[in-house]
């Protein structure tokens, strides 16, 4: 999908439009050898400082033509990382903060490290495979401005009978079909505003336009058909643009914490509860959660559950196969950046007001540093019920034992194009970890000559969801990255599949039961896992460690609704996008395989993913492994979802089994209520 922020109706407005939400710092006065601010963590995100110093020392090799694509932390070596975090003296342990990035000079990729404290460059190597790095911000303005001053698109405008200064534009990616030789090059479409600021469900149909990025120039110009634009009415969504009738009257809410917050945020260090972690933000994935542990009241010590967590890729591919849909099979992390196509968050709305908000340090084109402020959110969330019991079996005698629930929660929200995704990272006092995806925005609207659906005479690929317009079915598969170091880095993956028995020798007056068989999975290929299509359980174990009985710590992984991809396998997109072949994936530890769909995604060609590496079948018994978990959803429009869609929610949750001896919050009390004012009854 199209990123975020890069709707324009020219490049003036799209730069007014994008200071809303990234603010450009200079660095004119940097030199090669100031100094920089220094971090507390070393997985801390790059600062300020040090995005400039980085610009400053690749401009100085590299002083023209000089796209930056990336710039993020290097990820640390994990064994010294470990070592540091357990050491009760940090400066014994020296971890090096290397900085990797990745330019474009001259139509070469290349990829560079630099170590910051030293200030010089580690390596300087030009990328040779297939696939470009992630598009950036600036180069989708440009190109989007391109067909507003293009004389055959003006003159395409006008037969429509419409107006220039309603019309604005949007990149996508042209994906990869088959070729042989690629070039950076984007699919511009266009939108009519005029009466609503609802600009994607109004598209200007009958247009292909392609850009060369490299010459931003547009290389390939076809007016096929023209169709009728979808009206703009019923179609705004923004509340002082909204006609009465209003609906229901909603009563508000106090929230007040008199104690203050229940957790701490130091540097981007968080503690709260029996937990601490690191939060973190790459240009790339988004959020990153590191080093999550959770305190044991029985074995008084902190015990590591997540080496690293976040969202590795989404693969977001269209079900048309029309020339003006086809090649809409999105890579939003990959061709977009997750990080990059995060927004500031609004308080009291995306987050409530008990919350506390970091801002996040990204970079442009230029390779300056750009503040987001407002980039996630933390809060706690009040309100349901940890356990419960009413005993009544007790002569004369009734006991009510209840727990409120209260967990913390880290908030993103990644907007690309016409999606919003709603991100949580949601820590329980039970040491459940529950990961959350909510979409909310618009659907991709497909103009057509129909207004009912008796007059479909055809397949339309979609759902007829307002008059003139199809929503286009497709799917929504994300793809988390979850290192997990259950109480150590040694760990393995056991499948407990439930298998129904039948009583024949008369043992018993029942005629069946069922057992649970477990085995532990000792290859890469054995742990490519459909779920669905049986009863069965995965858990994450450490064969290591055991509990007072006897059993394997671990956490166990429930899973959403498991959603499978329906595309066939040599179809491009899905050579491309052959990590959802399966809902679970399990690998050794590797610290270059970060990125499921590859390390280059745009115009990719499959070759370099999650589904190769794990064709050498490796070990993955009692080692360090990661687990790769495939969250999907098939997306078949409705009505209530135009002209903005409801939240679609789903989810996941990692829950400690056998990793406690006993329910770990049995002996947490409910925080303490504060009613006011008091609620009167209602009649």
């Amino acid at each position: 999908m199209a990123f975020s922020m890069r709707i324009l109706l020219s490049l003036t407005s799209f730069l007014a439009l994008h200071s809303l939400h990234l603010r450009s710092v200079s660095s004119a006065s940097a030199t090669p050898f100031s100094p920089i601010t220094t971090t507390d963590h070393p997985l801390d995100p790059l600062t300020e400082d040090e995005i400039t110093l980085i610009r400053t020392i690749v401009l100085k090799r590299y002083p023209t033509n000089t796209g930056f694509h990336y710039v993020g932390l290097d990820d640390p070596d994990k064994s010294t990382l470990l070592k540091w975090a357990s050491s009760p003296n940090k400066n014994l342990v020296p971890i090096p903060r290397i900085a990797f990035v990745i330019i474009m000079v001259n139509s070469q990729t290349r990829e560079i490290f630099i170590n910051l404290k030293t200030q010089q460059i580690l390596s300087d190597n030009v990328h040779t495979g297939n696939g470009f790095p992630t598009l950036t911000v600036d180069e989708q303005s440009q190109a989007v401005s391109l067909p507003l001053k293009y004389g055959p698109f003006i003159e395409s405008v006008k037969k429509r009978g419409l107006n220039l200064s309603d019309v604005v534009c949007s990149s996508f990616t042209v994906g990869w079909y088959g070729e042989t030789k690629s070039s950076p090059a984007l699919r511009v479409e266009c939108f009519m505003m005029g009466e609503t600021a609802n600009i994607y469900v109004r598209p200007i149909n009958g247009i292909i336009i392609v850009v060369d990025i490299e010459k931003m120039q547009i290389i390939k110009y076809q007016d096929r058909s023209v169709e009728t634009v979808p009206r703009a009415e019923n179609t705004e969504y923004r509340a002082e643009h909204q006609p009465p009738p209003f609906g229901p009257k909603l009563h508000g809410v106090a929230i007040v914490q008199p104690e203050g917050p229940g957790f701490k945020i130091q540097g981007h260090s968080v503690s709260w509860a029996n937990w601490k972690f690191h939060v973190g933000y790459d240009v790339r994935a988004g959020v990153v959660i590191s080093l999550a542990s959770i305190y044991d009241l029985d074995k008084h010590k902190s015990r590591r559950v997540l080496y690293r967590g976040y969202i590795s890729e989404l693969f977001v591919p269209y079900q048309d196969p029309s020339d003006e849909w086809y090649y809409k099979t999105f890579f939003d992390a990959g061709e977009f950046g997750f990080g990059q196509s995060m927004v500031s968050l609004e308080p009291d709305r995306d987050c409530p007001p008990n919350a506390q908000f970091m801002d996040a340090y990204l970079h442009d084109h230029q390779g300056n540093p750009s503040l987001l402020e407002n980039a996630f959110c933390i809060f706690e969330m009040h309100g349901g019920i940890s356990w419960r019991h009413t005993e009544n079996d007790i002569p004369d005698q009734t006991l009510r034992e209840v727990r409120s629930d209260v967990s913390l929660v880290v908030r993103s929200v990644v907007t690309v194009s016409n999606y919003d995704n709603v991100l949580d990272w949601e820590f329980k006092i039970s040491g459940s970890l529950k990961l959350g995806i909510a979409l909310s925005g618009m659907l991709e609207i497909k103009a057509v000559e129909i207004k009912h659906k008796d007059e479909i005479k055809e397949e339309q690929h979609g759902t007829l969801v307002s008059e003139n317009s199809i929503g286009v079915y497709h799917d929504h598969f994300y793809i988390y990255h979850l290192d997990l170091d259950i109480d150590g880095e040694e760990n393995s993956l056991v499948k407990t599949d439930l298998k129904a028995v039948k009583v024949t020798d008369g043992s018993s007056k029942r005629k069946s039961y069922w057992i649970a068989e477990a085995q532990t999975l000792k290859n890469e290929s054995a742990a490519k896992i459909w779920l669905g299509t049986s009863p069965s359980e995965l858990a994450m174990v450490n064969p290591n460690k055991k509990t007072s009985v006897g059993n394997e710590v671990g956490y166990r992984l429930i899973p959403a609704m498991p959603a499978h991809p329906l595309l066939t396998e040599d179809d491009y997109p899905q050579i491309r996008g052959a990590f959802t072949n399966y809902n679970v994936w399990v690998t050794p530890y590797n610290r270059s395989e970060k990125w499921a769909g590859g390390p280059y995604v745009d115009q990719s060609r499959g070759d370099n993913t999650l589904a190769v590496w794990t064709k050498e079948d490796r070990n993955i018994e009692n080692k360090d492994i990661v687990l790769w978990h495939v969250v999907g959803i098939h997306h078949v429009p409705a009505q209530e979802d135009f002209p903005i869609m409801p939240l679609l929610s789903t989810s996941f949750e990692l829950r400690p089994t056998n990793f406690f001896e006993r329910n770990a919050a049995l002996k947490t009390l409910s925080p303490k209520v504060w009613k006011w004012p008091a609620c009167p009854k209602q009649n």
